[in-house]
């Protein structure tokens, strides 16, 4: 069995959801194994642009079943929009998507937990979560005693379970100073009502996946954000609620890491990062505006501006190295195809020693100056390139030295949007 994973390496955006769209063709399962409806893949097909954040994105490519596993946090109304989307552009999932019950449920009281948490941050700068609920529900589920999952929904005492964490609940928000007003029945009603639409996904995707792989079955696992932003490895406290490096895939899929062959680490050839905390070789001049116009950097979930700046190799070293990735895919080149010169942080300074470790704690990472390599730009466009071969030379050169900077080989190259915009070696 064929098990493999894409992990995005930078903060997220990476442009997963294309990876994952073209390698799909090779398998039979694609899993979506952490995160929530944070996340946001963007696959665009003949020209159509589809956007998910639910629902993996093997869901275009016709006889793959795909997978919510139990390590997700599920959102009903947004993935049975997503559902009800595809399903009016002629892509219906009746037969190809199964949600694990063992997954937690974000309710309205995650929302509006986030909503009062991220108003008044600790330390005065914000996280920069989307307001999609996905920490508070996290949160939730390690406390274990107001956390309900998806299988909740269908047993008998879920009204009970409902009231009895509204009133703890609308007392928390109190104490927040949140004026939200949390109806246990409408709640309730409303929740009955997604159940029921649910029902005919559910499952328990851990037994189903585990006798897939046993029965020789391909498995693609598709990670959500980004390495840097994982719970216990990123840059803490400016992380997701989840493992979104290659720790978390075992965990939040149930398929245990004998059966993971390869792993396949995903970045743009530039870096960019959403909401607060450190951002070393961040532009904030004419050039990470630039890069932000060229690469229409805004968020697919929350349409934010986006933080751009130059390739970080030491922190993309640092998560191919935790994420256990074979090899890479570079993203974006179209967008460096513009640019007459290219930077590459190699290195970091801090009170004068220089190092290429990434540090472990926030405070040192904010205060570290990059080192910077120039390379020549090429300028020229690369979008009607099909084979890396016929890139430029000073495109193959960049390629080859953030092969050589992060000590894995590149296997993939984007130059555009389209299916057919993808390069492989």
């Amino acid at each position: 069995m064929s098990g493999t994973c894409v992990i995005g390496l930078q903060w997220g955006d990476e442009a997963k959801g294309k990876i994952v769209d073209l390698l799909t063709r090779e398998f039979d399962i694609v899993v979506r194994y952490q995160g929530g409806a944070n996340a946001g893949h963007t696959v665009v097909v003949e020209g159509q642009v589809y956007k998910l954040h639910q629902i993996p994105s093997g869901v275009l490519s016709p006889g793959v079943m795909n997978v919510i596993g139990p390590g997700v946090v599920l959102n009903p109304p947004i993935v049975l929009q997503e559902i009800d989307a595809l399903a009016g552009r002629g892509i219906a999932l009746t037969d190809s998507l199964r949600i694990s019950d063992r997954l937690h449920v974000v309710f309205p009281w995650h929302i509006a937990e986030d909503r009062a948490m991220n108003a008044n941050p600790v330390g005065g700068e914000s996280i920069g979560t989307t307001n999609r609920g996905i920490g508070p529900c996290y949160r939730d589920k390690y406390g274990r005693s107001h956390a309900i999952r998806l299988g909740d929904l269908y047993r008998p005492d879920f009204r009970e379970k409902i009231e009895g964490i509204v009133e703890v609940k609308q007392r928390l928000l109190a104490q927040l100073d949140s004026t939200e007003v949390l109806d246990a029945g409408r709640i309730f009603d409303e929740f009955s009502g997604h159940a029921a639409r649910l029902e005919p996904y559910v499952a328990d995707t851990t037994n189903y996946l585990l006798d897939a792989v046993e029965a020789g079955r391909r498995v693609l696992f598709e990670g959500a954000q980004g390495a840097m932003l994982d719970i216990d490895h990123g840059t803490f406290p400016f992380v997701t609620s989840s493992n979104s490096s290659g720790v978390g895939v075992c965990a939040g899929s149930g398929v245990p890491p004998c059966w993971i062959k390869k792993v396949v680490g995903v970045v743009k050839g530039y870096t960019t990062r959403v909401g607060g905390g450190p951002f070393p070789t961040e532009l904030t001049d004419e050039t990470g505006e630039r890069i932000r116009k060229l690469g229409n950097e805004y968020g697919t979930t929350t349409g934010r501006p986006r933080r751009c700046g130059w390739f970080d190799a030491v922190a993309v070293r640092y998560a191919a190295r935790l994420s256990g990735v074979d090899s890479l895919a570079i993203m974006m080149m179209d967008v460096l195809s513009q640019l007459s010169e290219i930077k590459l942080c190699v290195a970091y300074e801090l009170d004068g020693r220089r190092f290429e470790t990434f540090p472990s704690h926030t405070d040192d990472l904010r205060r570290v100056k990059p080192v910077l390599e120039v390379l020549p730009g090429w300028l020229q466009d690369v979008r009607t390139a099909r084979r890396i071969a016929d890139l430029p030379d000073g495109a193959r050169r960049y390629l080859d030295r953030v092969a050589e900077l992060i000590g894995r080989p590149v296997e993939i190259v984007s130059v555009g949007p389209g299916r057919e915009q993808t390069l492989f070696a």
